[in-house]
Order: structure tokens, then sequence, then C-alpha cells
């Protein structure tokens, strides 16, 4: 017996999913569900994996993380902020490398998540969590991070003019923090296998040292999924998904997106991002 066209519509539907699809339209698919699927926009089990995650890394920060040079710490955090005269010790270059590259991620993730990825609407906001970012960095992100519900709220016109969003989303901004983090990278890269050597034993036993590596690393692996956020929010997936493998890449892979990605339109942002073919 035939089944009715409503069932075997149903049935063709329902098959869809199953078909091959390529690594990034099955991330995209996953978003795109999350942020139907629930009340609160996103699955709750993000959030609390993510919670573990900023958990474990606060308590190996306090109570794990080597300190065997609390001394040589202050003296670094002082030569680093220039609260210490020339007193002929030179610092190493792939330790004055990180410091200044970790001063960039703050402005590249303001750069990523306003506006796009601002919390939805009556839910928490962004801009304290980025601002302490410039002290805490992930350490103060992934809170945000665990707190976050997409989709991002309309931004008008008018918004897109006035300060933060017009600076933010300038390409003059893009371009200069993207060649301030190519220079920094190739100061540390041309440092000798000495200071190389130097650096990682002073991560082995530095507090300071070693909770900014950790640093670095967090923010240079979440990075991608908010490249990803803000590409599908400006409706740009279609033609820049291949920055995505590029966006792993630390720092330049993300730098390199915000230089290339489109700039909003006048148009709110879209709260649905467009499926890709």
């Amino acid at each position: 017996m035939p089944k009715p066209l409503g069932v075997r519509a149903r049935i063709k539907t329902l098959s869809v999913p199953f078909q091959k699809k390529s690594a990034v339209q099955i991330c995209h698919s996953l978003k795109k569900e999350s942020e139907v699927g629930g009340n609160d926009g996103r699955d709750w089990t993000t959030s609390f994996l993510l919670f573990l995650l900023w958990a474990a890394l606060i308590y190996y920060v306090f109570f794990l993380s080597p300190n065997q040079t609390p001394s040589r710490d202050t003296y670094f955090l002082k030569k680093l902020l220039n609260l210490k005269g020339d007193d002929g010790f030179r610092m190493n270059e792939v330790l004055v490398s990180l410091w200044y590259i970790m001063g960039l991620w703050p402005l590249v993730y303001s750069m990523l998540l306003l506006p796009t990825g601002r919390s939805s609407k009556n839910s928490i906001p962004v801009w304290p969590f980025l601002i302490l970012s410039c002290f805490g960095g992930a350490y103060v992100l992934l809170p945000y991070f665990v707190l976050w519900k997409p989709p991002a709220p309309p931004v008008e016109e008018t918004q897109l003019k006035t300060w933060p969003l017009n600076f933010l989303e300038s390409k003059v901004t893009a371009l200069i923090s993207l060649v301030a983090g190519v220079a920094i990278i190739i100061y540390a890269g041309l440092a000798g296998q000495d200071v190389w050597t130097e650096f990682y034993q002073y991560f082995r036993e530095s507090k300071f040292i070693h909770i900014t590596s950790i640093d670095f690393i967090v923010l240079s692996t979440f990075a991608p999924f908010w490249v990803y956020n803000d590409m599908t929010a400006r409706k740009w997936f279609d033609k820049g998904s291949w920055l995505l493998p590029i966006s792993l890449i630390p720092y330049l892979g993300p730098g390199l997106y915000l230089l290339l990605r489109p700039s909003l339109s006048a148009v709110a942002i879209s709260q649905t991002p467009v499926e890709p073919k």
C-alpha cells in the first residue's frame, strides 16, 4: 500500500542529516541545532563542560602550577611593565614576545565578540569580560563562554558608526593588530636555540610565565570557534570557510580573518546563519 504524500515527504526530510557532509558543514549544523533546540538557545552540557574546564584551570593555576621563583617573577613583571630601569639584565626575547602578544589578544577577541559574539537579549553583557581580559586573559573570558547564549541581538546602522564598533570594525585596526602580531612572532622566531631553552626552563619554574603560556594556548584554542561564529553571523560562510583551518594558526589565523572579513551591513545581524550549500 503506497504511503501518503506527507509521510513520504517526512521520511525524505529525516534522511537528509544522514547524507555525507564535510566536517565544517557538520559543525555548522550542530551549532544551528543548538541555537534553536532549547529554551536557552544552547545545550546546557556545553556550558557545564566549559565550566569544568575553567574550574580545572583555576585550580591548576592556584594549587598545581610551578612556583619556584616568586621573587624572579616579580622582577620580570617590573621589567616588562617598565617599572625597573636599565640594570644591564637582558630579558628573554621569547618572554618579551609572549608578553606583548598577550596584550593584543584582548583586541582580537573584542573584534570577534562585538557585536556578533554578544549573548542574547536580556542576557549577560560581554564588555565587562573583555575589559577584564586585559588583565586576566582566558581565565576571565571562559566564564563568559559558559554563560553565552546565542543568537546575538540585532545591531542597528547607527550603532555601527559609534564607538567602539566603528573602531573594532575598521580595517585599519585589523591591519595594525595583524602587522603587530607578525612582527612580535618574527621577533620570537629569530631568537636562538639557547633563548628558547632558557624560556622552557622559565616555563617549568615560574608561575607567572607558566600560567601566561597556558593563557596563550587557551585563547588560541577558542579563537577558531569565534571566527566561525562571526563568519556565519556575517553570512560569509560560503566564501570565507577556507579561513577556518587557517584560524587554527595561533593569533595569525584570527588576525588574517579580521582583516579579510566583510564589514557589517546596515541590516541587523542575522539571528540564524545561512546554511552552507
